[in-house]
């Protein structure tokens, strides 16, 4: 009887083994499992916690400036190894400066509390970050109009929002002189597509972080075309932005398009240094007092020449006796 008994203590101490083996699997399968679902976990909230960082409540980046890719830079005044965009083709039809009224001295009669502004918008920014910082170190209200994957952008869009200053793209597009004269890097041509357009321009918008606005760089030959303004626009509206018509040729469409899609308007007033002559810059910088002393505001645009720097800084004392400088945005009105 010994015999029988020796064998069931011995099935019921298998038996107990396997038990705890089974345990033992089935809590290691459980920690298994566990394990993969906590680093899955951890791997999406990582992710989660990363996209929040980057997206703030608009769906925007919210430190665009550390996302725009670096661009090669080279010596800015090397012009043998990489040469600049041309700043801007003028109309040919730019009216010459007439002669500054006497009452230039005296604002012109207007509403009660108006007070007359200006503001002057430096375009064509991004290839020298030298002569940007002089127009930021000015300490006042100017526009920074940035041209889209330019080689300084980066920085110079770090110290102007120190500064407090409006930003806008200076938007490349197609000149009557084209191909003769190339509008730049991210240009709008009139050959494409409107999916193209729209995808150029959208990458264009987002090169270019912290922009209020937009205004044209060139664009004789596109702003001239109703169809594809009225796509620009679109685009622009979408983001909730403004447009500024810097006005290189009479036949725009822009003030149009802004209208019909109820885009916040604007357009120049004068160019400041279409001609590179010191006498002139000056005459153009009193026509631009002349025109907000009449209307109550006007808007200037000026590029990254050291001579227009060194004008606008010598006549600032006056400018700022008569008028008050305001930034773009300011400026920008619903179209009618």
């Amino acid at each position: 009887m010994a015999a029988p008994h020796r064998t069931r203590k011995k099935k019921a101490s298998l038996a107990k083994k396997s038990r705890k083996i089974a345990e033992m699997f089935s809590n290691l399968k459980r920690g298994i499992a566990g394990l993969i679902f906590l680093i899955v976990l951890v791997l999406i909230l990582g992710f989660l916690v990363n996209h929040s960082l980057k997206k703030n409540k608009h769906g925007q980046i919210s430190d665009p400036i550390a996302a725009i890719p670096e661009v090669k830079r080279y010596p800015i005044h090397q012009p043998t190894e990489i040469k600049p965009p041309a700043f801007e083709i003028y109309p040919k039809t730019e009216p010459s400066v007439p002669p500054v009224r006497e009452a230039l001295n005296k604002p012109m009669p207007l509403q009660k509390g108006i007070v007359p502004s200006i503001a002057i918008i430096i375009d064509d920014i991004g290839y020298d970050s030298k002569i940007a910082e002089k127009f930021i170190g000015l300490n006042v209200a100017i526009t920074l109009s940035i041209l889209p994957h330019s080689p300084y952008q980066k920085q110079i869009i770090k110290m102007a929002r120190e500064k407090g200053l409006d930003l806008m793209l200076h938007l490349p597009m197609e000149p009557l002189e084209y191909p003769a004269v190339n509008p730049g890097p991210g240009a709008l041509m009139t050959t494409m597509l409107p999916d193209a357009l729209i995808r150029q321009l959208n990458d264009d918008l987002d090169a270019v972080p912290y922009i209020k606005g937009v205004n044209n760089h060139m664009g004789s030959k596109m702003t001239a075309s109703s169809d594809q303004m009225n796509q620009l626009i679109s685009g622009i509206k979408k983001r909730e932005l403004f447009f500024i018509d810097s006005r290189t040729t009479h036949e725009s469409k822009a003030r149009s398009s802004a209208r019909l899609f109820q885009v916040p308007f604007a357009e120049r007033d004068v160019f400041l240094d279409n001609v590179h002559d010191p006498e002139m810059i000056r005459k153009q910088f009193r026509l631009l007092l002349q025109k907000a002393l009449i209307n109550g505001q006007a808007l200037a645009i000026g590029h990254p020449y050291p001579l227009t720097f060194q004008i606008l800084q010598e006549e600032l004392p006056e400018i700022q006796k008569k008028v008050t400088i305001v930034p773009a945005s300011a400026m920008v009105h619903p179209a009618g």
